[in-house]
């Protein structure tokens, strides 16, 4: 096998390697996926403009986030039922990111549960993504084995209130094997075994920014909103307790129309103004593209499909393999950049293309 040169190598491999159904779970988006296309698009309309006569000779890719140390500011995005491409599933992505010295964000309804996780990878970083259930007592257990299993975060997932329509399982009928549970789900419901839909409706669809402030004021983890685009949010999050924000449309696969997440962002960093961390994730696939968020105000970025295509593709060695092109290729972007770290990058290195000539 000719070793993979990028993440669209990996994805290419994994689509080999997947059957359709499952495939198309991971890869597509919602209704006509113009979402999930912009977010990927939207990079080509912003340019990086390059300073020169800096010295770069020692560079640096990691940054300090929440408290601890990053190698990279790339962490790895929650991603459901990961053991649908890779036995090892969330186990083998946790102990990618754990070598590459990164956070791994585990999803409300992964197939490995938090508990697991943390036994069996080491002393990597974790952060819990979260939806807020009807059941408060199910949020309540879920945040406890979070705490319980040394996790440092909470990802509260807020653009979620009903599922989206994913066109592309309802063309396979494909629909998520009822042996694959989610752990942390069924541990925190009793022992039931739910499945995605049944998982669904027992999201909160009435949370409002009131529950927040109690979610943040009970938690004995900061707890970051995820799922803004949209500055009025971004600052009501941060009034409402909010440790930080994540600019993201759910890979598109939930409203779809909306505006790519890079595009959001300026706006949403603009407004939270430095006092809480700001991340985006959805459409990044190149170090370029960590660059230009960075650039546009990003603390750090998510990265979720390029993780998983290298999960299927090679296992634990493949999510290493997704992680370290992109680390790669953002030390060369730095480089090229004229910037020693990710803390170098400012606005001034980029600017939205326009049609003809390029004007500052």
């Amino acid at each position: 096998m000719i070793e993979p040169v990028n993440i669209a190598d990996l994805e290419h491999l994994a689509s080999e390697r997947l059957e359709p159904g499952p495939h198309g779970y991971f890869a597509g988006g919602a209704g006509d996926e113009r979402t999930l296309r912009r977010n990927v698009e939207a990079y080509e309309d912003w340019e990086l403009w390059p300073r020169v006569l800096v010295d770069v000779s020692e560079l640096d890719t990691g940054i300090d986030l929440m408290g601890g140390r990053m190698e990279l500011p790339v962490l790895v995005a929650p991603v459901a039922f990961q053991k649908l491409v890779h036995p090892e599933g969330e186990l083998a992505m946790a102990r990618a990111a754990e070598a590459a010295g990164t956070v791994m964000c585990l999803s409300t309804i992964a197939t490995c549960g938090p508990t697991e996780v943390a036994s069996g990878c080491g002393g990597g970083r974790r952060w819990m993504q979260l939806y807020c259930f009807r059941d408060r007592a199910i949020t309540r257990a879920l945040l406890d084995e979070a705490v319980d299993s040394g996790f440092e975060a909470i990802l509260l997932t807020v653009d979620a209130p009903y599922a989206g329509k994913r066109e592309r399982d309802l063309r396979t009928g494909f629909e998520v094997p009822a042996e694959m549970t989610a752990p942390a789900v069924k541990k925190a419901s009793g022992g039931r075994d739910l499945t995605i839909q049944e998982v669904f409706g027992l999201v909160d669809p009435s949370l409002a920014w009131e529950d927040l402030a109690e979610l943040a004021e009970a938690s004995e983890l900061p707890i970051l909103l995820k799922g803004i685009v949209r500055a009025d949010d971004a600052e009501l999050a941060v009034e409402h307790g909010a440790a930080g924000v994540v600019v993201s449309n759910h890979g598109g696969r939930q409203l779809d129309n909306a505006p790519a997440t890079i595009d959001a962002l300026p706006e949403v960093a603009d407004a939270v103004g430095g006092r809480a961390p700001v991340l985006v994730d959805g459409g990044i696939r190149r170090g370029t593209d960590i660059a230009v968020a960075l650039a546009l105000g990003a603390d750090a970025v998510l990265a979720g499909r390029p993780c998983l295509w290298g999960l299927a593709a090679d296992g634990q060695a493949g999510a290493e393999r997704a992680l370290g092109i992109l680390r790669d290729e953002l030390r060369l972007a730095l480089a090229l950049l004229g910037c020693a770290s990710p803390a170098a990058v400012t606005r001034s290195h980029v600017s939205r293309r326009a049609p003809g000539p390029s004007v500052r």
